[in-house]
């Protein structure tokens, strides 16, 4: 078993987060001000430290100074001296980022395929009637054989399906003209909010997530969301997408010594702000199961009632900061999060949550046999690493030497459904305010040293994008239905989110390229849809 992870101070002893049991989940809360980020910090260059990689998302663009050492203050010191821990050397850690919008870290992109008509539906804030025409887009484009891969491959495939409403009228059901403005005018704004950067390919390889440095540390994996918060929808949906992509493409493990890799839902509350009971429910599921994967999620937010009944039993590791009883919903806050922790007879948890300072917090972390420990009153430890963010250079510099930046850095616009139906031939780009990969043997350049892969070996030299083109879909996407449908179609299928060529592909590239068209519909290619994406429609 792996050491435990000391996060705390109290009375009786040193409150520890077992990396056993890192896996069971956790809730980090409490109100503004009250230490929840260097909380959130503390834990997780922790699990760094030990191994495990970590993905969190930065909403105020604080937490960069994870990738530089602390600096010991007089204050610090005096606190770290109050605390027995006058050994303590402040250090950096590997730190990887990612930015959606392609400025704050490297690109980061999902397929229009890969999150499927449900998320796309939310983040569209689309009524029922709506979402059925939605649903019937992705359904006709299966089965014409027309990939969406990004937002104009799906505005294309819209207007194709309400210019040609009669057609499908027959077979797939009625077709509003209402519902397919709709679609289009919700597009419209999701373009505006920059959803057009965040589809499309190369989508992100989640394998990408789980790596170790040449130490034997967890890479902390850090999103700059300081942009991406302001549209609410599109945060929420990217994260829920993730965990789903986790769920689907990770094999069982059981009980592991320590998780592969902990899962951070900073501003919890927007995950579940508007969201319908359906989804509420598929997130209980994959929170619930996603445990036996080997993974951690941790949801941070100001209040424990922001996050649904369900999904907090499912909840064992705690740390709750100072709630402010000041209006009946608080107070109702105050009981619940004190009626959730195991009591101690020491002291009253619903009188004491109201009155801890600031990096103060009540502390309940499982024991080594799963159990809920008696809550604490506790002090929690500084972290090593920086207290605020990079300046502007010293993060460019750490984005540039990412081996990432060769793979994810350029977009790569193939011939998908809005190239078939207008007509025009695909281009490659780079990604509009995208930080570009520099060339080989340059800092960050191709010669720069991978991260090891999860197993701690370092990493084999990925190729240039443009080497990496007729590899695309080589990569893994995950194990089940996917795997036994590649070996059905040779063993190089995979159009989930486009990454990977399929036989039809193959045969199109072949010297019958007339009779490709045929081959396809006969065949009947189907285009994937994650866990989440395939909630209503179930899996194809």
């Amino acid at each position: 078993m792996s050491e435990p992870l000391y996060l705390a101070k109290s009375e009786d002893g040193y409150p520890a987060l077992l990396p056993q049991m890192a896996n069971r989940h956790g809730l980090i809360t409490g109100a503004t001000g009250t230490g929840k980020t260097v909380t959130l910090q503390s834990i997780a260059e922790r699990l760094s430290f030990a191994g495990v990689p970590v993905f969190m998302a930065d909403v105020k663009g604080d937490l960069s100074g994870m990738g530089a050492p602390g600096v010991v203050t007089p204050k610090l010191e005096a606190r770290l001296k109050d605390l027995g821990l006058e050994g303590f050397q402040p250090y950096a850690n590997p730190v990887a980022f990612w930015d959606v919008f392609g400025q704050g870290g490297v690109p980061v992109r999902a397929t229009i395929s890969d999150m499927g008509p449900l998320l796309l539906a939310r983040l569209l804030n689309l009524n029922d009637t709506q979402t059925g025409v939605l649903q019937l887009v992705f359904k006709i484009a299966d089965d014409q054989g027309l990939l969406l891969l990004d937002l104009k491959d799906l505005r294309a495939m819209v207007q194709h399906v309400g210019d040609n409403a009669k057609e499908f009228t027959t077979e797939y059901g009625n077709v509003s003209s209402a519902s397919i403005g709709a679609i289009q005018r919700g597009l419209l704004t999701l373009e505006e909010q920059g959803g057009d950067q965040f589809f499309g390919e190369p989508m992100l390889d989640i394998n990408d997530l789980m790596k170790l440095d040449e130490n034997g540390r967890g890479v902390i994996n850090v999103l700059s969301a300081e942009k991406l918060v302001q549209a609410p929808a599109l945060y929420s949906t990217f994260l829920l997408w993730l965990l789903a992509e986790l769920f689907e493409q990770l094999p069982e493990a059981g009980d592991l010594d320590k998780p592969k890799l902990v899962f951070f839902f900073d501003e919890a509350h927007l995950l579940f702000t508007d969201a319908p009971q359906a989804l509420t429910d598929k997130v209980e599921q994959v929170v619930r199961l996603i445990r036996s994967k080997g993974v951690g999620v941790y949801f941070v937010t100001q209040n424990p009632l922001d996050v649904p009944e369900k999904i907090l039993g499912q909840l064992g590791n705690r740390v709750q900061h100072a709630l402010r009883a000041f209006t009946p919903r608080d107070q109702k806050a105050v009981q619940a999060a004190a009626q959730t922790m195991r009591a101690n007879p020491k002291f009253d948890a619903a009188t004491v949550i109201t009155e801890l300072g600031v990096g103060e917090a009540l502390v309940s972390f499982l024991d080594e046999k799963g159990r809920p420990t008696v809550v604490d009153r506790s002090i929690i430890f500084p972290p090593a690493s920086r207290l605020g963010p990079l300046s502007a250079d010293e993060r460019k510099a750490m984005i540039q030497a990412s081996p990432m930046l060769a793979t994810y850095g350029t977009t790569v616009d193939r011939e998908s459904a809005y190239e078939i139906l207008r007509g025009k031939p695909a281009a490659k780009q780079a990604a509009p305010g995208a930080i570009p990969a520099p060339p080989p043997g340059q800092p960050g350049g191709l010669n720069a040293n991978d991260w090891g892969n999860h197993g701690g070996q370092q990493a084999e030299q990925r190729p240039t994008p443009q080497a990496r083109q007729p590899e695309i879909a080589a990569q893994e996407s995950g194990g089940g239905i996917l795997d036994s449908i590649g070996e059905m179609l040779g063993g190089s299928t995979g159009p989930r989110g486009g990454k990977r060529e399929g036989m039809i592909e193959a045969a199109a590239k072949s010297a019958a390229r007339g009779m490709a068209g045929t081959v396809g519909r006969e065949i009947g290619k189907q285009i994937l849809r994650g866990v989440l994406g395939s909630i209503l429609g179930g899996r194809r």
